[in-house]
C-alpha cells in the first residue's frame, strides 16, 4: 500500500492504532520521520527512571489529538518510532547497577578499603557507553542515508551524541539549541566520559557546530561558567535572567528573537525535559525548581521556524515515567514531541504552516 493509500484510508478522528506512536498507521518505509528510542540511563547521578521514557511516551501518545490549527495536515507527514531495543535496555540495567555502586563509593569519600572493587568501573562503563553512542550513530546514519528525517527519544542526556555526530556529517555548519536546567559542560563527570552531565562538553567542539545556545539553565557549576566564558561558541540564557527581563517589561517574543538571532541557518535541537518547570515533568532524573512553561518553549520553536531557520534534527531526553498508573510525564512529553516533530517537518518542507495560530 502506498503512503497516499494509507493516508486516504486512515481516519485521524477515530481510535488510533495500539502500540504505534500517536496511533498513526505509518512504518519505517512510509514515514518521513524516524524516531530512534534509546532506553539508556547508565550514568544518571540522581533519580533513575529515564530508561523508561520512550515506552512511556509511546503509551501516552495515543491520547494526543492530531489536529494542529496552524499545520492542518500535520499527521500526514508520517512519523514512526522504531521498536524499543531490548538489548540496549538490558545493557543499561547492567551497567547502571555498576555505575550506581561506584557513585555511592565516591559520595562516601572513596574509602581505601573498597577501592579495589571500584577502580575499574569507569573504564568498563565508558566502554559500554561508547558502544551505545556508536549504535545510535549507526542507526541515525542508516536512516539519514535513506533520506529520512531523524529524531531521538532518550533515555538520559548522553544518548543523542551519536545522532549529533551523524547529523554533523551532512552539514558544513550548524548550531545547537539546548533547552535544559543544566549546562552539561562537565568534563567526564564522576569519571564517566559519556555522562549525561557531559553531553554539551562532548559535542560543542565538533567542527561543524558553530554555535551552542543554552536556554533555561538554572543549575550550573563554576567550572561550567568558566568553560562558557572561554568558548565564544557558547551563549547561555539562564532562567533567572529570562524571568528578570520579563519582570522588567521585555516580552517573550523579543527574548525569543534574541535567542534565534544567535543561531545559524541550520539548527539541531537538544531538549532535556527538565528545562521545563518540574510540575510538568516531576519524575525526571534531575529536577530543578523554576523553568520554562510548555507554551513558552513551543512558541520559541515556532518562532525559530518562522524566522526561516531549518531544524536538521532533534532529541527529547530525560523523560521518566511516574509510579504505575501515572502517565503525566509521558503525556506532557508526547505532546511536546508531536509539536516539535511537526515543526521539524515544516522547516524541511514536508509540511506547510500558517502564519496565524
Amino acid at each position: 500500500m502506498s503512503k497516499q493509500d494509507i493516508i486516504n484510508s486512515f481516519d485521524p478522528n477515530d481510535v488510533g492504532l495500539a502500540d504505534r506512536l500517536f496511533g498513526l498507521p505509518f512504518d519505517e518505509i512510509t514515514a518521513d520521520l524516524i524516531i530512534i528510542p534509546v532506553p539508556w540511563e547508565v550514568t544518571v547521578s540522581y533519580a533513575s527512571g529515564t530508561a523508561g521514557g520512550p515506552e512511556a511516551i509511546l503509551q501516552a501518545s495515543t491520547q494526543v489529538d492530531l489536529y494542529q490549527s496552524d499545520i492542518p495536515d500535520a499527521w500526514k507527514m508520517g512519523m514512526y518510532m522504531l521498536p524499543v531495543p531490548g538489548e540496549i535496555l538490558e545493557k543499561s540495567s547492567k551497567f547502571r547497577s555498576m555505575a550506581e555502586g561506584y557513585i555511592q563509593w565516591l559520595e562516601s569519600g572513596s574509602p581505601d578499603e573498597d577501592s579495589s572493587s571500584h577502580m575499574g568501573v569507569p573504564e568498563e562503563v565508558n566502554r559500554a557507553c561508547k558502544e551505545m553512542v556508536d549504535w545510535v550513530y549507526a542507526q541515525a546514519k542508516h536512516y539519514l542515508g535513506r533520506g529520512k528525517l531523524v529524531a531521538l527519544l532518550g533515555g538520559d542526556h548522553s544518548t543523542p551524541l551519536g545522532l549529533i555526530r551523524a547529523v554533523a556529517e551532512l552539514h558544513q555548519e550548524f548550531g545547537v539549541l539546548q533547552l535544559d536546567a543544566h549546562a552539561d559542560l562537565r568534563e567526564a563527570y564522576e569519571g564517566f566520559e559519556y555522562s549525561h552531565a557531559s553531553i554539551a562538553y562532548n559535542f560543542v567542539d565538533i567542527p561543524q557546530i558553530s554555535k551552542l545556545v543554552q536556554v533555561g539553565i538554572r543549575d550550573i557549576c563554576e567550572a561550567e561558567v568558566e568553560a562558557a566564558r572561554q568558548n565564544t561558541k557558547i551563549s547561555i540564557f539562564q532562567d533567572s535572567q529570562l524571568k528578570a527581563a520579563q519582570y522588567e517589561g521585555k516580552t517573550w517574543k523579543s527574548l525569543c528573537a534574541e535567542i534565534i538571532k544567535l543561531l545559524p541557518d541550520n539548527v539541531y535541537i537538544t531538549f532535556d525535559i527538565d528545562g521545563l518547570d518540574p510540575k510538568l515533568c516531576p519524575h525526571t532524573g534531575t529536577p530543578v525548581a523554576g523553568g520554562l512553561e510548555l507554551d513558552q518553549v513551543l512558541y520559541l520553536f515556532r518562532q525559530l521556524v518562522l524566522a526561516g531557520k531549518q531544524i536538521i534534527g532533534f532529541d527529547l531526553v530525560e523523560v521518566a515515567p511516574g509510579p504505575e498508573g501515572d502517565e503525566w510525564d509521558g503525556n506532557v512529553a508526547a505532546r511536546l514531541l508531536y509539536r516539535l516533530a511537526n515543526l521539524y517537518g515544516v522547516s524541511q518542507g514536508k509540511l506547510k504552516i500558517q502564519e496565524t495560530l
